[in-house]
């Protein structure tokens, strides 16, 4: 790990910047505790500036400090994932229609490309790498956007969404056969720069996801059970992909 000590400028900025990747990187876990001790040594630096980082990730609320026991990485709850992902339908929905007016022929040529590996292959089983195309799918989509502040929220709440479930389902709120033609039908929306079925389609996929976890909520029984993704994939995947075909249809490509 990089030592900061000997960098002095801003160093609560940068230490702010590698917690937060290691979150996102699942080197720090939903539940765990933040040794503060162990990381400052490991950044080369003294406790202030991390506490400063650590303080400014609890108002992004991807941490918390809990009394007399410190700061653990932060672990969301069902009904929380709910309204996060309904956020992320409408600022994502605008994304896209925006990307849709603004996409250039080389981006064009680079939203090709994702998911072209897992092209040919069924049922996807590395959740681990799909989910990380994914997350950078999403992003880039918002990147072509353009939109500084709208970039800015979002990157939020995809590390939210993202991070925070348990390492069985990576991340994965969805199984990747059911996620992958949704993702296929939004780029080529974007490519053929049509920001009306753009934005209509990332929605729809947002929208499938948020009744995905309204359904587990109510077969849970409890909305304030922290939130685990793969709870019932197992269980529900092989119903839910007897729906896939009726499904495709609303998200066949023009």
């Amino acid at each position: 790990m990089k030592n900061l000590g000997s960098e002095h400028e801003n160093l609560d900025q940068k230490a702010y910047l590698i917690v937060k990747a290691m979150i996102n990187d699942r080197r720090l876990a939903p539940g765990e505790k933040i040794c503060q001790e162990r990381l400052a040594g490991e950044l080369g630096i003294s406790r202030t500036p991390l506490i400063s980082a650590l303080k400014y990730l609890e108002k992004e609320k991807l941490v918390e400090a809990r009394a007399r026991r410190g700061f653990f990485v932060r672990v969301f709850y069902q009904h929380e994932m709910i309204s996060i992902f309904e956020l992320r339908e409408v600022l994502e929905g605008l994304a896209a229609r925006r990307a849709a007016m603004a996409v250039t022929d080389r981006q064009i040529n680079r939203l090709r490309g994702f998911f072209s590996s897992f092209a040919g292959t069924s049922p996807i089983t590395n959740y681990r790498d799909y989910c990380r195309e994914d997350r950078r799918f999403h992003n880039f989509v918002t990147q072509i956007a353009s939109q500084e502040f709208l970039e800015s929220i979002l990157s939020t709440y995809n590390i939210i969404s993202f991070s925070y479930q348990l390492v069985s389902s990576e991340g994965l709120v969805r199984p990747p056969d059911e996620t992958r033609d949704e993702h296929l039908a939004i780029i080529d929306a974007i490519c053929h720069r049509d920001p009306e079925a753009s934005e209509s389609r990332m929605r729809l996929h947002f929208k499938r996801t948020i009744a995905h976890l309204t359904d587990m909520a109510g077969i849970n029984h409890e909305a304030t059970r922290p939130f685990d993704a793969s709870e019932d994939m197992g269980s529900q995947q092989e119903e839910r992909r007897k729906h896939l075909v009726r499904q495709k249809s609303e998200f066949h490509p023009v």
